[in-house]
Protein backbone atom coordinates (compact mmCIF):
# COMPACT_ATOMS: atom_id res chain seq x y z
CA UNK A 1 0.00 0.00 0.00
CA UNK A 2 1.17 3.31 -0.91
CA UNK A 3 -0.31 6.47 1.16
CA UNK A 4 0.59 10.08 0.66
CA UNK A 5 0.47 12.50 4.03
CA UNK A 6 0.35 16.20 2.01
CA UNK A 7 1.89 18.57 4.57
CA UNK A 8 5.00 18.22 6.84
CA UNK A 9 3.08 19.97 10.14
CA UNK A 10 2.59 18.38 13.37
CA UNK A 11 -0.88 16.63 11.85
CA UNK A 12 1.42 15.65 8.97
CA UNK A 13 4.22 14.29 10.73
CA UNK A 14 1.47 12.34 13.33
CA UNK A 15 -0.17 11.46 10.58
CA UNK A 16 2.58 9.29 8.54
CA UNK A 17 3.91 8.10 12.08
CA UNK A 18 0.62 6.55 12.61
CA UNK A 19 -0.02 5.00 9.00
CA UNK A 20 3.91 3.31 9.43
CA UNK A 21 2.82 2.35 13.17
CA UNK A 22 -0.24 0.53 12.25
CA UNK A 23 0.54 -0.55 8.66
CA UNK A 24 4.20 -1.43 8.65
CA UNK A 25 4.18 -2.82 5.04
CA UNK A 26 2.65 0.83 3.77
CA UNK A 27 5.24 2.95 2.06
CA UNK A 28 4.41 6.21 3.32
CA UNK A 29 5.63 9.87 1.66
CA UNK A 30 5.11 12.68 3.52
CA UNK A 31 5.11 16.06 0.96
CA UNK A 32 5.72 19.02 2.06
CA UNK A 33 5.66 22.19 -0.61
CA UNK A 34 8.53 24.37 1.61
CA UNK A 35 12.08 23.83 2.50
CA UNK A 36 11.04 23.57 6.19
CA UNK A 37 8.75 21.51 8.22
CA UNK A 38 7.47 21.74 11.56
CA UNK A 39 7.43 25.95 11.47
CA UNK A 40 4.70 26.13 13.55
CA UNK A 41 5.27 23.61 15.94
CA UNK A 42 8.79 25.23 16.06
CA UNK A 43 7.13 29.33 17.30
CA UNK A 44 4.04 27.80 19.36
CA UNK A 45 3.82 28.70 23.00
CA UNK A 46 6.43 31.30 22.44
CA UNK A 47 9.20 29.00 21.41
CA UNK A 48 7.95 26.34 24.39
CA UNK A 49 5.49 24.54 22.23
CA UNK A 50 1.93 24.20 24.07
CA UNK A 51 1.93 21.02 23.30
CA UNK A 52 -2.12 19.97 25.20
CA UNK A 53 -3.74 20.67 27.54
CA UNK A 54 -4.54 19.09 31.37
CA UNK A 55 -8.17 18.26 30.07
CA UNK A 56 -8.57 14.58 30.45
CA UNK A 57 -12.48 14.11 30.18
CA UNK A 58 -13.66 14.32 26.69
CA UNK A 59 -16.76 15.85 27.82
CA UNK A 60 -14.89 18.57 29.37
CA UNK A 61 -12.48 18.55 26.35
CA UNK A 62 -15.40 19.34 23.72
CA UNK A 63 -16.14 22.53 25.60
CA UNK A 64 -13.10 23.90 24.18
CA UNK A 65 -14.13 23.97 20.86
CA UNK A 66 -16.24 26.57 19.28
CA UNK A 67 -16.57 24.44 16.11
CA UNK A 68 -15.71 20.83 15.95
CA UNK A 69 -16.73 19.98 19.40
CA UNK A 70 -19.58 17.06 18.27
CA UNK A 71 -17.04 15.77 15.29
CA UNK A 72 -14.18 15.95 18.17
CA UNK A 73 -15.89 13.89 20.67
CA UNK A 74 -16.09 10.88 18.34
CA UNK A 75 -12.46 11.24 17.95
CA UNK A 76 -11.21 11.74 21.24
CA UNK A 77 -12.67 8.42 21.94
CA UNK A 78 -10.34 6.73 19.97
CA UNK A 79 -6.74 9.29 20.70
CA UNK A 80 -7.30 11.46 23.52
CA UNK A 81 -4.83 13.79 25.81
CA UNK A 82 -3.52 11.15 27.86
CA UNK A 83 -3.00 8.94 24.48
CA UNK A 84 -0.79 12.08 23.35
CA UNK A 85 0.88 12.46 26.88
CA UNK A 86 1.71 8.88 26.48
CA UNK A 87 2.78 9.05 23.37
CA UNK A 88 5.27 11.56 23.46
CA UNK A 89 6.47 10.16 26.97
CA UNK A 90 7.35 6.87 24.70
CA UNK A 91 9.40 9.22 22.45
CA UNK A 92 11.57 10.24 25.82
CA UNK A 93 9.74 13.57 26.05
CA UNK A 94 8.19 14.45 29.38
CA UNK A 95 5.58 17.23 29.56
CA UNK A 96 4.61 19.22 32.47
CA UNK A 97 1.59 21.33 33.21
CA UNK A 98 1.22 24.47 34.02
CA UNK A 99 -1.18 26.54 36.83
CA UNK A 100 -3.42 27.46 33.48
CA UNK A 101 -3.45 23.60 32.51
CA UNK A 102 -1.57 24.09 29.73
CA UNK A 103 1.33 21.00 29.08
CA UNK A 104 4.87 21.65 27.42
CA UNK A 105 7.99 19.63 27.23
CA UNK A 106 9.63 19.74 30.49
CA UNK A 107 12.95 21.14 28.34
CA UNK A 108 11.06 24.59 27.82
CA UNK A 109 12.00 23.75 23.96
CA UNK A 110 9.98 23.24 21.16
CA UNK A 111 13.30 21.57 19.54
CA UNK A 112 12.45 18.72 21.62
CA UNK A 113 8.62 17.87 20.31
CA UNK A 114 10.14 18.71 16.55
CA UNK A 115 12.67 16.16 17.49
CA UNK A 116 10.74 13.73 18.88
CA UNK A 117 8.39 14.01 15.84
CA UNK A 118 11.35 13.64 13.16
CA UNK A 119 12.84 10.90 14.73
CA UNK A 120 9.65 8.93 15.24
CA UNK A 121 8.82 9.60 11.11
CA UNK A 122 12.71 8.63 10.35
CA UNK A 123 13.07 5.81 12.49
CA UNK A 124 9.32 4.19 11.58
CA UNK A 125 10.29 4.58 7.84
CA UNK A 126 8.34 7.82 6.93
CA UNK A 127 10.00 9.01 3.51
CA UNK A 128 9.98 12.80 3.91
CA UNK A 129 10.40 14.90 0.68
CA UNK A 130 10.52 18.67 0.56
CA UNK A 131 9.53 20.98 -2.34
CA UNK A 132 6.78 18.78 -3.30
CA UNK A 133 3.95 20.87 -3.74
CA UNK A 134 0.67 18.65 -4.30
CA UNK A 135 -1.92 20.97 -6.31
CA UNK A 136 -4.67 18.15 -7.81
CA UNK A 137 -5.38 15.06 -6.77
CA UNK A 138 -6.66 13.05 -10.14
CA UNK A 139 -9.26 10.18 -9.35
CA UNK A 140 -9.57 6.81 -11.13
CA UNK A 141 -10.82 3.47 -10.99
CA UNK A 142 -7.06 2.03 -9.63
CA UNK A 143 -6.52 4.91 -7.09
CA UNK A 144 -5.24 8.46 -6.89
CA UNK A 145 -2.80 10.31 -8.57
CA UNK A 146 -1.07 13.26 -7.13
CA UNK A 147 0.30 16.35 -9.42
CA UNK A 148 3.92 16.80 -7.14
CA UNK A 149 5.46 20.14 -8.64
CA UNK A 150 6.25 18.66 -12.40
CA UNK A 151 5.83 15.17 -11.71
CA UNK A 152 2.36 12.89 -11.72
CA UNK A 153 2.71 9.85 -8.72
CA UNK A 154 0.12 6.96 -7.91
CA UNK A 155 -1.15 6.26 -4.31
CA UNK A 156 -3.59 3.94 -2.88
CA UNK A 157 -4.87 6.27 -0.06
CA UNK A 158 -4.29 10.12 0.60
CA UNK A 159 -3.98 11.74 3.93
CA UNK A 160 -4.64 15.59 3.62
CA UNK A 161 -3.00 17.45 6.40
CA UNK A 162 -1.84 21.08 5.04
CA UNK A 163 -3.39 23.07 7.62
CA UNK A 164 -5.51 26.22 7.45
CA UNK A 165 -5.54 28.42 4.90
CA UNK A 166 -6.44 32.12 5.50
CA UNK A 167 -8.43 32.76 2.12
CA UNK A 168 -10.42 30.14 0.08
CA UNK A 169 -8.06 30.45 -2.63
CA UNK A 170 -5.87 27.95 -0.51
CA UNK A 171 -8.59 25.39 -0.70
CA UNK A 172 -9.84 25.51 -4.21
CA UNK A 173 -7.44 22.53 -5.50
CA UNK A 174 -9.96 20.30 -2.55
CA UNK A 175 -13.52 21.85 -3.58
CA UNK A 176 -12.14 21.65 -7.26
CA UNK A 177 -11.98 17.00 -6.29
CA UNK A 178 -15.51 17.49 -4.59
CA UNK A 179 -14.92 18.14 -0.84
CA UNK A 180 -17.57 20.58 0.37
CA UNK A 181 -15.24 23.59 1.80
CA UNK A 182 -16.42 26.55 4.69
CA UNK A 183 -14.97 29.90 3.74
CA UNK A 184 -12.37 30.28 6.22
CA UNK A 185 -12.10 33.52 8.54
CA UNK A 186 -9.26 34.19 11.89
CA UNK A 187 -10.23 32.38 14.54
CA UNK A 188 -7.53 33.73 17.78
CA UNK A 189 -7.17 37.61 17.73
CA UNK A 190 -6.77 40.88 19.67
CA UNK A 191 -9.24 43.52 19.95
CA UNK A 192 -8.04 46.53 18.52
CA UNK A 193 -9.81 50.04 20.04
CA UNK A 194 -7.99 52.70 18.28
CA UNK A 195 -7.46 56.15 20.02
CA UNK A 196 -8.99 54.99 22.61
CA UNK A 197 -7.82 56.33 26.23
CA UNK A 198 -8.07 53.05 28.06
CA UNK A 199 -4.97 51.83 25.74
CA UNK A 200 -2.98 54.30 27.87
CA UNK A 201 -3.26 51.62 31.04
CA UNK A 202 -1.16 48.86 28.94
CA UNK A 203 0.77 46.00 30.58
CA UNK A 204 -2.40 46.31 33.33
CA UNK A 205 -4.21 43.13 33.69
CA UNK A 206 -7.16 41.50 35.72
CA UNK A 207 -6.91 37.94 36.40
CA UNK A 208 -10.62 37.56 35.81
CA UNK A 209 -13.49 39.55 33.65
CA UNK A 210 -16.00 38.28 31.03
CA UNK A 211 -16.16 39.88 27.86
CA UNK A 212 -19.23 39.95 24.98
CA UNK A 213 -20.06 41.09 22.09
CA UNK A 214 -23.33 43.47 22.12
CA UNK A 215 -26.55 41.43 21.38
CA UNK A 216 -24.73 37.98 22.12
CA UNK A 217 -25.88 35.35 25.05
CA UNK A 218 -22.22 33.61 25.29
CA UNK A 219 -19.79 35.27 27.89
CA UNK A 220 -16.21 34.17 27.49
CA UNK A 221 -14.19 34.35 30.95
CA UNK A 222 -10.55 34.88 32.18
CA UNK A 223 -7.23 36.84 32.82
CA UNK A 224 -7.46 40.24 30.30
CA UNK A 225 -4.52 42.21 29.67
CA UNK A 226 -4.72 45.98 28.20
CA UNK A 227 -2.45 46.35 24.98
CA UNK A 228 -0.88 49.92 23.76
CA UNK A 229 -3.49 48.73 21.01
CA UNK A 230 -6.61 47.54 22.94
CA UNK A 231 -7.89 44.22 24.57
CA UNK A 232 -6.13 40.87 24.69
CA UNK A 233 -5.33 37.96 27.30
CA UNK A 234 -7.40 34.28 27.01
CA UNK A 235 -10.76 36.15 27.83
CA UNK A 236 -11.05 38.39 24.77
CA UNK A 237 -9.00 35.36 22.89
CA UNK A 238 -11.63 33.02 23.59
CA UNK A 239 -13.94 35.83 22.47
CA UNK A 240 -12.63 36.42 19.37
CA UNK A 241 -13.38 32.54 18.62
CA UNK A 242 -16.52 32.27 19.57
CA UNK A 243 -17.10 35.39 17.31
CA UNK A 244 -14.92 34.94 14.39
CA UNK A 245 -17.91 34.55 11.84
CA UNK A 246 -19.82 37.32 13.63
CA UNK A 247 -17.01 39.85 13.62
CA UNK A 248 -15.89 39.08 10.19
CA UNK A 249 -18.96 39.43 8.88
CA UNK A 250 -18.94 42.86 10.80
CA UNK A 251 -15.65 43.81 9.16
CA UNK A 252 -14.57 43.74 12.93
CA UNK A 253 -16.09 46.33 14.22
CA UNK A 254 -18.70 45.89 17.53
CA UNK A 255 -19.00 47.10 20.68
CA UNK A 256 -17.44 45.03 23.41
CA UNK A 257 -18.91 44.71 26.79
CA UNK A 258 -16.57 43.90 29.45
CA UNK A 259 -17.15 42.95 33.04
CA UNK A 260 -14.20 43.95 35.01
CA UNK A 261 -15.01 42.34 38.39
CA UNK A 262 -14.79 38.11 37.87
CA UNK A 263 -18.89 38.22 37.11
CA UNK A 264 -19.86 39.96 39.93
CA UNK A 265 -23.46 41.28 39.22
CA UNK A 266 -24.71 44.62 40.52
CA UNK A 267 -26.61 43.41 43.88
CA UNK A 268 -22.91 41.41 44.81
CA UNK A 269 -20.58 44.72 43.89
CA UNK A 270 -23.20 47.12 45.82
CA UNK A 271 -22.70 44.52 48.71
CA UNK A 272 -19.50 44.85 48.56
CA UNK A 273 -19.28 48.74 48.56
CA UNK A 274 -21.50 48.87 51.91
CA UNK A 275 -18.34 48.60 54.01
CA UNK A 276 -17.13 52.04 52.51
CA UNK A 277 -20.21 53.99 52.52
CA UNK A 278 -19.31 55.53 55.81
CA UNK A 279 -15.67 55.76 54.95
CA UNK A 280 -13.77 58.85 54.71
CA UNK A 281 -11.11 57.34 52.83
CA UNK A 282 -10.63 58.58 48.93
CA UNK A 283 -11.84 55.86 46.67
CA UNK A 284 -8.82 55.89 44.63
CA UNK A 285 -7.38 54.42 48.16
CA UNK A 286 -10.24 52.09 48.81
CA UNK A 287 -10.90 50.02 45.62
CA UNK A 288 -11.39 46.75 44.97
CA UNK A 289 -8.74 43.45 45.81
CA UNK A 290 -9.19 42.04 42.02
CA UNK A 291 -8.95 45.64 40.46
CA UNK A 292 -5.16 47.51 39.69
CA UNK A 293 -5.44 51.15 40.96
CA UNK A 294 -4.61 52.58 37.77
CA UNK A 295 -7.44 50.48 36.24
CA UNK A 296 -10.18 51.27 38.96
CA UNK A 297 -8.72 55.45 39.20
CA UNK A 298 -9.39 54.73 34.98
CA UNK A 299 -12.79 53.54 35.72
CA UNK A 300 -13.72 55.80 38.28
CA UNK A 301 -12.92 58.64 35.54
CA UNK A 302 -14.64 56.55 33.02
CA UNK A 303 -17.88 56.37 35.77
CA UNK A 304 -17.78 60.03 36.37
CA UNK A 305 -16.58 60.19 39.47
CA UNK A 306 -13.80 62.28 41.42
CA UNK A 307 -11.13 59.09 42.49
CA UNK A 308 -9.87 61.66 45.55
CA UNK A 309 -13.62 62.44 46.79
CA UNK A 310 -14.31 60.32 50.22
CA UNK A 311 -16.61 57.45 49.88
CA UNK A 312 -19.31 58.94 52.19
CA UNK A 313 -19.65 62.09 50.25
CA UNK A 314 -20.50 60.21 46.68
CA UNK A 315 -24.67 59.79 46.41
CA UNK A 316 -26.40 56.92 45.28
CA UNK A 317 -26.22 58.13 41.84
CA UNK A 318 -22.48 58.34 41.63
CA UNK A 319 -22.73 54.53 42.86
CA UNK A 320 -24.80 53.36 40.61
CA UNK A 321 -22.71 54.66 37.55
CA UNK A 322 -19.62 53.14 39.39
CA UNK A 323 -21.23 49.55 38.92
CA UNK A 324 -22.79 50.22 35.71
CA UNK A 325 -18.71 50.38 35.08
CA UNK A 326 -17.81 47.70 36.60
CA UNK A 327 -19.90 45.26 35.26
CA UNK A 328 -21.04 46.43 31.53
CA UNK A 329 -18.24 48.32 30.31
CA UNK A 330 -18.53 49.02 26.34
CA UNK A 331 -15.90 49.91 24.14
CA UNK A 332 -16.12 50.55 20.14
CA UNK A 333 -13.64 47.16 19.09
CA UNK A 334 -12.69 48.58 15.44
CA UNK A 335 -9.74 45.86 13.87
CA UNK A 336 -8.31 43.65 15.20
CA UNK A 337 -4.51 42.13 15.48
CA UNK A 338 -2.69 38.48 15.52
CA UNK A 339 -1.83 37.43 19.02
CA UNK A 340 1.42 36.50 18.59
CA UNK A 341 2.14 33.61 16.97
CA UNK A 342 -1.26 32.39 16.93
CA UNK A 343 -2.52 31.57 13.06
CA UNK A 344 -5.61 29.64 13.72
CA UNK A 345 -8.56 29.41 11.17
CA UNK A 346 -11.95 28.65 11.24
CA UNK A 347 -13.30 26.86 8.57
CA UNK A 348 -12.23 24.66 5.80
CA UNK A 349 -13.10 21.25 5.18
CA UNK A 350 -16.40 20.95 5.98
CA UNK A 351 -16.91 18.67 8.55
CA UNK A 352 -20.60 17.39 7.47
CA UNK A 353 -18.15 16.08 4.30
CA UNK A 354 -15.97 13.74 6.82
CA UNK A 355 -16.46 10.35 8.91
CA UNK A 356 -15.51 11.59 12.62
CA UNK A 357 -14.87 7.92 13.26
CA UNK A 358 -12.38 7.22 10.63
CA UNK A 359 -11.48 11.13 8.65
CA UNK A 360 -12.31 9.20 5.57
CA UNK A 361 -13.71 11.70 3.07
CA UNK A 362 -17.55 10.88 2.13
CA UNK A 363 -17.08 12.67 -1.75
CA UNK A 364 -13.71 11.72 -2.56
CA UNK A 365 -12.59 7.64 -2.24
CA UNK A 366 -9.17 6.76 -0.32
CA UNK A 367 -8.99 10.27 0.84
CA UNK A 368 -8.35 11.49 4.37
CA UNK A 369 -8.24 14.62 6.51
CA UNK A 370 -6.07 15.69 9.46
CA UNK A 371 -5.69 18.44 11.27
CA UNK A 372 -6.15 21.95 10.99
CA UNK A 373 -7.47 21.51 7.06
CA UNK A 374 -10.67 21.04 8.85
CA UNK A 375 -13.40 23.09 10.03
CA UNK A 376 -12.98 23.11 13.42
CA UNK A 377 -10.62 24.84 15.52
CA UNK A 378 -9.93 25.69 19.46
CA UNK A 379 -9.28 28.03 21.78
CA UNK A 380 -5.83 28.69 22.74
CA UNK A 381 -3.87 26.47 25.14
CA UNK A 382 -3.23 23.80 23.13
CA UNK A 383 -6.34 22.80 22.30
CA UNK A 384 -5.61 22.78 19.08
CA UNK A 385 -3.03 20.82 18.72
CA UNK A 386 -4.45 18.24 20.52
CA UNK A 387 -7.12 18.31 18.07
CA UNK A 388 -4.60 18.02 15.39
CA UNK A 389 -2.75 15.13 17.15
CA UNK A 390 -5.85 13.06 17.37
CA UNK A 391 -6.97 13.19 13.88
CA UNK A 392 -4.22 12.44 12.62
CA UNK A 393 -4.11 9.21 14.44
CA UNK A 394 -7.16 8.24 13.65
CA UNK A 395 -6.83 8.96 9.62
CA UNK A 396 -3.12 7.44 9.95
CA UNK A 397 -4.89 4.43 12.02
CA UNK A 398 -7.68 3.43 9.76
CA UNK A 399 -5.99 5.10 6.44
Amino acid sequence: MKVAVVGGGAAGFFAAIAVRTHHPEATVNLLEKSSKTLSKVKISGGGRCNVTHDCRAVRDLIQHYPRGAKFLKTAFQQFNVNDTIAWFEAQGVKLKTEADGRMFPTTDRSETIMHALTHAAESSGVQLRLKAPVDVIDIHEEGLSLNIGNEQRAYDRVIIASGGSPKRSGLEWLAAMGQPIVDPVPSLFTFNLPNNPICALQGVSVPHAVVWLEGEKWRSEGPLLITHWGLSGPAVLKASAIAARTLAERNYEHKVHVNWVDGLNDAELREQFTEHQHSQKKLSNAGLPALPSRLWNYLLERAEVNPDAPWNSIGKKAVNRIVDVLTNDVYAMKGKTTFKEEFVTAGGVALAGVDPKTMRSKHVPHVYFAGEVLDMDGFTGGFNFQAAWTTAWVAGRLA
